[in-house]
């Protein structure tokens, strides 16, 4: 008895041909019969071998269960088919040149497939992340302009702090809060790029034109 090698695909469509009107290895519950083929499997089987697969991810819901499961493991030959001979690891185990590993080749035709399969899909992913745009961080600011008393020009204030530029800076709408004694504050807004404009350089050249402005605050910060 025995499913053939296991670890081969001619293995596998033994067990899935074996499994087409069975639930189980033996009976009509898991038990460590499942679980003596299941450990001997390299790896899920491929998805048009659907009994297989079926079983396989059946039995590996048990896996914390595993040890309770009934009856006893058996070497791997004492399940299967009649006519088919168990054959897992024998290839590895064999001294003898002159045997020719069949099932072992396609094993290794399988695996060149699939890691060829996977370069190329590295490959596909990298090349869509070089062309993806990079995210460029940006906050909004709401700035508090103070002039020097109730005589200062604010439209020339204001115009003032507009002639501001630079890259990664761009101004918003604009208003004038009262503050107390007929004074008014220019209150803008700007969005910046974090990586090209900072607060300490807008106060730096607002605060230049001191003829109107006697401080500037921010009102605001907000990550965009």
């Amino acid at each position: 008895m025995g499913f053939g090698d296991l670890k081969s695909a001619a293995g596998l469509r033994v067990l899935n041909d074996f499994l087409a009107d069975r639930s189980y290895i033996e009976g009509y519950v898991p038990s460590q019969a499942d679980i003596a083929v299941f450990e001997a499997i390299a790896a899920p089987p491929p998805a048009d071998l659907f009994h297989a697969l079926r079983w396989y991810n059946h039995i590996k819901s048990y896996e914390k269960q595993k040890a309770s499961l009934p009856g006893v493991k058996k070497a791997l030959g004492k399940y299967g088919p009649a006519d088919v001979e168990d054959t897992t690891g024998a290839a590895a185990d064999s001294k003898d040149d002159d045997d020719i590993d069949l099932f072992g080749s396609d094993d290794e035709e399988e695996s060149e497939e699939a890691k060829k399969l996977r370069e190329e899909r590295l490959a596909q992913y990298e090349s869509k992340k070089s062309k993806k745009p990079a995210v460029v961080a940006k906050s909004s600011i709401l700035l508090d302009v103070k002039p020097w008393d109730d005589e200062t020009d604010m439209a020339k204030l204001e115009e003032c702090v507009r002639s501001i530029q630079a890259d990664g800076l761009v101004w918003g709408s604009s208003k004038l809060v009262p503050v107390g004694y007929g004074i008014k504050k220019l209150q803008i807004q700007c969005v910046v790029e974090d990586d090209k404009v900072g607060t300490d350089m807008l106060e730096e050249r607002i605060t230049a034109f001191e003829d109107y402005v006697q401080s500037m605050d921010v009102a605001a910060f907000n990550k965009i």
